[in-house]
């Protein structure tokens, strides 16, 4: 699992500079917050974790890993293009308000899920 979350951070790394170099060259800063969650939750939340199961967790963590692997993802692909539409006003907040709702609750339960790990893995070294 360290290795899918190391790849899926190197992803967002790459969309979030592209998002940056196209802000500056476009000379508009309005999109900066979902510039700033697609690299806060996607390239340092998942390289965080990846280096978590690299050096606490292992394969111990089992299918637990690959629910949180995806709730993280999901949620933050899911914010990051609402957030977009969002800000660029595409749609209404009245239609964007409950899926960036919805996709923050599936990366708070992917934290929560990562805790949880944690938390078995040092029972289960101790």
């Amino acid at each position: 699992m360290d290795r899918k979350f190391l790849v899926a951070a190197l992803l967002y790394a790459v969309a979030g500079m592209c998002y940056g170099i196209y802000m500056a060259a476009s000379k508009d800063h309005s999109l900066h917050p979902a510039h700033a969650h697609i690299l806060l939750l996607g390239f340092v939340t998942s390289f965080i974790y990846g280096v978590i199961h690299k050096l606490w967790l292992g394969v111990t963590a089992g299918k637990l890993a690959t629910v949180q692997f995806a709730l993280h993802n999901v949620g933050t692909v899911v914010m990051g293009v609402a957030l977009t539409l969002l800000l660029a006003q595409k749609l209404p907040e009245e239609t964007l308000g409950p899926i960036l709702g919805l996709s923050s609750v599936l990366v708070l339960i992917s934290a929560v899920l990562m805790l949880v790990m944690c938390l078995k893995s040092a029972k289960s070294s101790t």
